[in-house]
C-alpha cells in the first residue's frame, strides 16, 4: 500500500477531485463544507487499475492553513499536484511545490483541474507550458500532466493510470523493526476508546503489542488496528493506519506525538540537519533566529544555529543545528520543513543527519562540517564511520538506530570498516548486543584503564588493587562500556581481579625497611598474646591503618569481626582445635572454648560467630556443634 497526498493552491479543486476518485468528499468539518474550503487534513482510500491500494491525504491549500498541510504531507509516497486550468500557477502552487521539493517527494502527477470551465484548448496548452517552466529543477519536472474535471468526473481513468505508472517502480517501505506513527489525528470511538491515525513507518504493528507515546513516554497497548477501513491483526510499513490504544487517554495525546514501541526511539531537543534555503525567501537566514520546525506531523519552535558560515543566502544550502523548545522524535534521513513565524513563510528544509547530537558545536569547527558532509552523502560506509567516530564506542543496536540503515546494509558496511582496520567489534559480557568501536579509540580506552590501575598502585603501594566501583567511577564511561572494556582486559590477562579489587598481574604489596620493622613489631605483639591479641584500633595505633589493611590483604592477619583479628597461624590452629573438641564432645559452650584457649569472652564470642557465618559450626541455644 502507498500513501498519496494532494497539494496545490486553495480552491483549485483538490477535495472535489478526491470525491470524484473515491465517491466520498474528504471535508469532514461543518465549517469546511460551509466555506467550501479544506481546513484540516482529509483521508480516504482507493484502488488503482493495477490493484495497488492507495491511502489518500487531502491537505488544505489556503495560506492560513499551510501548517495543517505540512502535518500531513510528510509521510507520502507520491503527490497529486492540483492546478486549476482557469487560474494556472498561483502563490500557494509555488509554496506547495517548494515543500514537495524539500521533502523530496519524487513521484507525482500534475492534475490540471477544472478543465470544464475552460473552452479554449490553446489556453490549456499555455497553462501547461507555464506549469512546466514552474516545475523545472524540482521533483515534479518530469511529472505527467493529466487534464481532469472533478465536477464532471472526466479524466479520472487517465489520472489513475498515471498514478499507477509513477508508482510502478516504487518499492514498499522497508521494515527496519522500529515502527513509528507521527500522530496526525486522535479521537475517541464510543465502546472502543482512544484512536490515533497516521502513516506507519519503519516497522510493523500487531494486536496486543506494547507501545509508548513519545515524547512523554506514556505506555499503552495496541487494542485494535485498521487500515483501509478494515480491521486487521497486523500492519506493515507505509500504510495509513488507525490504532485503537488501551492505557492512554485522548487528552494525553497531541498532534505530532510519536506512537512507537519501547526502546526503539529516544527524544531530543537538538538536531543536526542539512538545510536548503529557498531562493525566493524575503531575506537571508541568520544565526540564532527562531523558526517553526515541521517534522512528521509535529510542529515545534526551534532556535536555528548556522554551522560553518555567518549567513545563508537565498537559494544556497548549509548545515544547521536546531535546538527545539520541546523534545522531538526523529531518525537520520527524516525530512523536515522550516517556516519563519513572522512574517509567516516557508523558508526551506532538508534532512536530519543526526537526531541526537550530544552537545552544542562550535560554529566554525571544520571537523563538525566534515562529519556532516559525510552524513549528507548517504554512503552507508561513510554514515557508519561518522557515527562510530563521533561516539568512539557504541552498541550495535544503538548504531543501527542512529544510522537508520537496513540491517543487512549496516552489517555489510560494518564488515568493510572492520576489514579496513577502522573499527572492531567486541562481545559484551552477558549481553547479545556487541560493542562497536573505532579501533584507535578502543586501544586508548584499554591503555587508559590500565594506566589508572598502575597510577593507583604507585599512589597506594600498600593496597593490593583498586576497588572495582572506584575504577568505574574514575573511568567516566557508561556502565556497559566500562564493563566491556574491563572484561576484555581481564580476558587478555592485562588486569586481574581479586575479590572486589582490580590489579595488574605483576603488582605485589612491598614494604619499605621501616614498614618491615613495623610489621615485625605488630606480628610479635600478636604472637605474644595469640588468643588475646591487639584489637584493630590498637593495631592501627601501632602501624597505621594502611599497613594493617595490607597485612589483612596479604592474609597475615585474619579479621573475625570488626574489631577482632588473629594471626593466620593462630587462626588456622584455633579452627583445628575447635573441630577436635567438637568431635570429642559434640557440643561446647562459649565458656568452655574461652577456658580452653585461656582467652576472654570478647575474642572467643567473635571467633565462634565467625565460624557460624562460615558454616563450620551451628549454634543451638547456648551450645555449638559441627555443621
Amino acid at each position: 500500500m502507498f500513501v498519496v497526498g494532494t497539494a496545490g493552491h486553495v480552491d483549485h479543486g483538490k477535495s472535489t477531485l478526491i470525491q470524484a476518485l473515491t465517491g466520498r468528499h474528504p471535508d469532514r468539518l461543518a465549517e469546511e463544507r460551509d466555506r467550501e474550503m479544506s481546513i484540516v487534513l482529509g483521508f480516504d482510500t482507493l484502488q488503482l487499475p493495477s490493484g495497488k491500494e492507495l491511502g489518500i491525504v487531502d491537505v488544505p491549500g489556503h495560506r492560513d492553513f499551510i501548517e495543517n498541510m505540512l502535518s500531513g504531507i510528510g509521510g507520502i509516497d507520491a503527490a497529486i499536484f492540483v492546478i486549476a486550468a482557469d487560474e494556472g500557477v498561483m502563490p500557494q502552487t509555488r509554496e506547495h511545490l517548494a515543500i514537495l521539493d524539500l521533502l523530496e517527494v519524487e513521484n507525482g502527477v500534475i492534475a490540471l483541474s477544472k478543465i470544464d470551465v475552460v473552452e479554449d484548448n490553446e489556453w490549456l496548452d499555455l497553462v501547461e507550458l507555464d506549469i512546466r517552466e514552474t516545475c523545472l529543477g524540482t521533483v515534479l519536472a518530469d511529472a505527467p500532466i493529466v487534464r481532469v474535471s472533478g465536477k464532471n468526473e472526466t479524466g479520472m481513468e487517465e489520472l489513475l493510470a498515471a498514478l499507477d505508472q509513477v508508482l510502478a517502480d516504487r518499492l514498499p517501505r522497508p521494515d527496519l523493526g522500529r515502527p513509528r506513527i507521527s500522530v496526525d489525528r486522535a479521537f475517541t470511538v464510543s465502546g472502543f476508546g482512544t484512536v490515533v491515525t497516521g502513516t506507519l513507518l519503519d516497522g510493523s504493528l500487531h494486536l496486543g503489542q506494547e507501545i509508548v507515546l513519545l515524547p512523554r513516554g506514556i505506555p499503552g497497548r495496541v487494542r485494535g488496528l485498521q487500515t483501509h477501513n478494515q480491521d486487521v491483526d497486523s500492519v506493515t510499513p507505509g500504510r495509513r493506519t488507525a490504532v485503537n490504544i488501551s492505557g492512554i487517554d485522548v487528552q494525553q495525546i497531541s498532534r505530532g506525538d510519536v506512537l512507537t514501541v519501547p526502546g526503539k526511539y529516544s527524544t531530543s531537543c537538538r538536531l543536526d540537519v542539512q538545510f536548503r534555503l529557498l531562493p525566493d525567501v524575503i531575506k537571508p537566514l541568520e544565526h540564532n533566529v527562531n523558526a517553526k520546525l515541521f517534522l512528521g506531523a509535529d510542529e515545534v519552535f526551534s532556535r536555528v544555529r548556522l554551522l560553518g558560515t555567518e549567513i545563508l543566502s537565498p537559494g544556497t544550502s548549509g548545515f544547521l543545528q536546531l535546538e527545539t523548545e520541546e523534545p522531538v522524535v526523529a531518525a537520520r534521513g527524516d525530512h523536515y520543513i522550516l517556516r519563519r513565524p513572522s512574517p509567516s513563510e516557508t523558508i526551506g528544509g532538508g534532512i536530519v543527519l543526526d537526531p541526537q547530537p550530544e552537545f552544542r558545536y562550535k560554529r566554525f569547527d571544520q571537523q563538525v562540517t566534515a562529519r556532516l558532509s559525510a552524513l549528507t552523502s548517504g554512503d552507508p560506509v561513510d554514515i557508519l564511520r561518522e557515527v562510530i567516530q563521533q561516539e568512539g564506542a557504541i552498541f550495535w543496536k544503538t548504531l543501527m538506530k542512529r544510522s537508520n540503515l537496513k540491517r543487512g546494509t549496516a552489517q555489510e558496511s560494518l564488515e568493510e570498516l572492520i576489514a579496513s582496520g577502522f573499527a572492531l567489534q567486541v562481545e559484551t559480557p552477558g549481553n547479545s548486543d556487541p560493542l562497536i568501536s573505532q579501533k584507535e579509540y578502543w586501544k586508548n580506552l584499554r591503555i587508559k584503564m590500565i594506566g589508572v590501575i598502575r597510577d593507583h598502585h604507585q599512589e597506594q603501594p600498600l593496597r593490593m588493587g583498586m576497588p572495582r566501583a572506584q575504577l568505574k567511577s574514575q573511568s567516566q564511561l557508561p556502565v556497559e562500556v566500562f564493563e566491556t572494556v574491563l572484561h576484555s582486559l581481564l580476558l587478555d590477562h592485562e588486569l586481574e581481579q581479586q575479590g572486589p579489587l582490580i590489579k595488574t598481574p605483576e603488582h605485589q604489596i612491598q614494604f619499605s625497611e621501616e614498614q618491615e620493622r613495623d610489621r615485625d613489631r605488630l606480628l610479635t605483639a600478636f604472637n605474644q598474646q595469640p588468643y588475646s591479641p591487639p584489637i584493630r584500633a590498637e593495631g592501627i595505633e601501632m602501624v597505621g591503618e594502611e599497613m594493617l589493611e595490607a597485612l589483612i590483604t596479604l592474609k597475615e592477619l585474619v579479621p573475625v569481626s570488626e574489631d577482632v583479628l588473629f594471626s593466620r597461624e593462630v587462626y588456622d590452629d584455633m579452627i583445628q582445635q575447635v573441630e577436635q573438641l567438637l568431635q570429642e564432645k559434640e557440643t561446647v559452650t562459649v565458656a568452655e572454648i574461652r577456658d580452653h584457649f585461656g582467652s576472654s569472652r570478647r575474642y572467643i564470642l567473635a571467633f565462634l560467630e565467625h565460624l557460624d557465618a562460615r558454616g563450620l559450626t551451628v549454634r543451638e541455644g547456648d551450645v555449638r556443634r559441627l555443621r
